[in-house]
């Protein structure tokens, strides 16, 4: 019963690209700018932020239930887009997803791993932008109990 956001996690190391519905996230540090997002640990993109050390955290408007279901999938990165989801670059080099309306680029600070199935990633903010004022979508809204 905690409550929770829906986010898009991208990161992407040389070729390869890593994105993933994650529902884990909380800030943690107003000085620094710090956000924590719990990601599994064998999953795309977890293991692309390890390397690149760089993630992009996309939060997911109330009305895009499907964008959010689009990265419970393998993460197909082909033609521009990531799942069929148009991205560009950002100042690090990880993908920023152009449909949803805000995103904090971040550096990898530390990873946290307790042998669980997932690790603890602190993430410092690089660059923010919020393009559309919306109301976010939580865990409560969806039909899923957990995103990772």
């Amino acid at each position: 019963m905690l409550s929770n956001g829906v986010y898009v996690l991208t990161s992407r190391s040389d070729d390869h690209y890593g994105a993933a519905t994650v529902t884990w996230v909380s800030q943690v540090s107003f000085k620094p700018p710090l956000i924590m997002a719990a990601v599994r640990r064998e999953s795309n993109v977890f293991k692309c932020l390890a390397v690149s050390r760089t993630a992009v955290l996309h939060i997911v408007g109330d009305e895009q239930l499907d964008i959010a279901r689009t990265f419970f999938y393998p993460t197909r990165a082909e033609r521009g887009t990531i799942n069929g989801e148009p991205f560009a670059q950002g100042r690090t080099s990880a993908p920023v997803l152009a449909n949803l309306p805000a995103y904090v680029e971040c550096r990898v600070e530390r990873i946290l791993d307790a042998d669980g199935d997932h690790a603890m990633v602190i993430l410092g903010v690089v660059e923010a932008e919020c393009g559309n004022h919306v109301r976010p979508l939580t865990v409560a809204d969806a039909p899923w109990e957990y995103g990772g």
